[in-house]
């Protein structure tokens, strides 16, 4: 229909659309596998909501045996940050989030159906846009910004839908001589779809988390072709997902309002459409509303943030997963030892609405993630975020290898293991106490002492203490025991209703006697058991910090 006109506007365009479609071919991949993709555009650095939508798209490929892959979607490239395409690939794989296919760096790619950038893409968008423009199925539009505007603000005024369509498309129906003849007297000009929508007929469509929905057909005449060239991310991704023989677009809820355009391309390229998937918006409970987990006020929103408190990237997966399935909590529940992989992902079982992000429930699942770990794992996470993030403690903790192997392992092995760090920058202050260098330089009134009991009268308790306990006692029953006896000649009770009884009788309980060995040792009132720490800090030390108590 504009054969002219189209060889005019895509006179470089060498190759058909057949061309392509062939030289894309079907995977070869074994039936029910799955092909999905991550598909940011470089305008930013990593936000959650898209390891979230990463981890999805992983999971069902990979689960499935199928292709993940990664593609820039980058036709806006006014937006582009610089950094942003390798910021994309270092936080998926330190996520664990690795890409079968696509981008490798700024221009580097593996996979046999790239490139995997858009901006690279644009000899195949003009193939396909030409071919719709010689089957009458696009048209050149030369409306300027002030007469779209002029447009919109008619139609908003006169209640009228808005948009560029039927009888506002000022150029739906121009001619092959009027499109040329301003061509060539150099008129700037976009190229439109040339809608076949009737939006009072319906489209059924099932979405595969959302389910069935129905929505009008699209009768915009969307552009295709922006005036620098390239397309427009509806076009470009319609293309793309087909040539790269995506199954399943699994996208944010966002783009449903885009899905009869999306359908529409499809249909009128020819093309089988993948299926869809929209997961829900990533919110936040603010007061007693809820809202959109923002960039701009809340510090978790930036994925830079998990590494600099040092959450271990595991325990922010498993806390997505338990966002994505909410049958993930029980059944990690049920396999407390199974990687989360062996986790099967099922896009029926999301939530169809907003998914909510809690910091206190992520904490809860970084602590189990944590106490779950062996020492060693533990002590290798931690060194490896503290040589980035805290000098001191990397320093005085390699220096102290086997004594912070120890204190990670306190109470490791039992059946209910401690639940002590949710991200590694809770350490330090959990553990100082260990390191002289840290503890000596607490002051008097950093001493926590048990309730009831002054500094006074657990200096006298350690006066005596320190003299007759049993270092080499051989149980920690047997350290108790002697602790008690201790206590008992220094007049204080061992059974709480006779202290109940008669106070004025007794200094205090055993338990104070307890604290105050606690508070001269770590400063602390909380602690894991002190016949353990006792033995981790070991008898010289011991006995160092009882003299430096009785000296405050």
């Amino acid at each position: 229909m504009f054969e002219k006109l189209a060889e005019m506007i895509f006179k470089d365009v060498e190759h058909t659309t057949e061309y392509y479609i062939q030289k894309y071919p079907k995977r070869n991949l074994k039936e029910g596998a799955r092909v999905t993709r991550y598909a940011p555009s470089p305008t930013g650095f990593q936000h959650i909501g898209g390891v979230f939508a990463a981890l999805i798209d992983e999971r069902i490929a990979s689960q499935s045996e199928g292709i993940f892959y990664l593609r820039i979607e980058d036709t806006d490239q006014k937006r582009e940050v610089q950094g942003a395409i390798e910021d994309t690939i270092a936080t998926m794989h330190n996520f664990g989030l690795d890409f079968n296919e696509g981008m490798t760096g700024q221009d580097t790619f593996i996979g046999d159906y790239g490139p995997y950038r858009q901006s690279q893409r644009a000899d195949i968008y003009n193939t396909f846009a030409k071919d719709l423009l010689l089957k009458g199925l696009a048209y050149p539009c030369f409306c300027t910004p002030e007469e779209l505007t002029e447009l919109r603000e008619m139609q908003v005024a006169n209640k009228i839908t808005p948009g560029y369509y039927g009888e506002y498309a000022k150029f739906r129906n121009i001619t092959e001589e009027e499109a040329i003849k301003k061509i060539e007297n150099g008129e700037k000009y976009i190229l439109r779809l040339k809608s076949p929508g009737n939006p009072e007929k319906r489209v059924e469509f099932h979405d595969l988390i959302k389910g069935d929905i129905s929505f009008p057909e699209n009768n915009q005449d969307i552009v295709l072709i922006k005036g620098d060239g390239l397309p427009t991310y509806h076009f470009a991704h319609a293309i793309d997902d087909f040539l790269m023989r995506t199954t399943d677009v699994i996208r944010g809820e966002e783009w449903l309002a885009s899905l009869p355009i999306h359908v529409q391309l499809f249909e009128v390229l020819g093309f089988e459409a993948p299926k869809y998937a929209h997961i829900p918006t990533i919110m936040k409970q603010d007061g007693g509303s809820k809202r959109k987990l923002s960039k701009r006020k809340d510090a978790e929103a930036a994925v830079s943030y998990y590494k600099e408190v040092g959450y271990p990237t595991v325990t922010v997966i498993e806390y997505l997963l338990n966002i994505v399935n909410s049958t993930f909590e029980v059944w990690r529940a049920e396999n407390p030892k199974v990687d989360y992989h062996e986790f099967e992902v099922l896009l029926e079982k999301m939530s169809k609405s907003g998914a909510l992000f809690d910091l206190v429930k992520l904490n809860d699942v970084s602590k189990d993630c944590i106490a779950a770990m062996k020492a060693e794992d533990v002590y290798a996470n931690y060194i490896t975020w503290a040589k980035e993030f805290d000098e001191e403690m990397y320093k005085l903790v390699t220096e102290n290898e086997a004594m912070t192997k120890a204190i990670f392992n306190i109470d490791k092995e039992g059946p209910k293991p401690r639940k002590d760090f949710a991200k590694w920058d809770e350490v330090k202050d959990k553990v100082s106490y260990f390191f002289d260098e840290l503890f000596v330089k607490e002051t008097v009134e950093q001493i926590e002492l048990p309730k009831g009991v002054t500094l006074e009268s657990a200096k006298d308790v350690i006066e005596v203490y320190k003299n007759e306990f049993n270092f080499n006692a051989e149980s920690q029953e047997a350290w108790f025991e002697d602790l008690k006896e201790i206590g008992l000649r220094l007049g204080y009770c061992a059974n709480r209703k006779d202290f109940k009884a008669n106070p004025e009788q007794y200094k205090g309980m055993i338990s104070d006697v307890a604290g105050a060995v606690r508070s001269a040792l770590t400063h602390r009132t909380n602690s894991p058991d002190i016949y353990t720490i006792m033995h981790i800090i070991g008898e010289d030390k011991v006995r160092s910090r009882f003299e430096k108590f009785l000296s405050l």
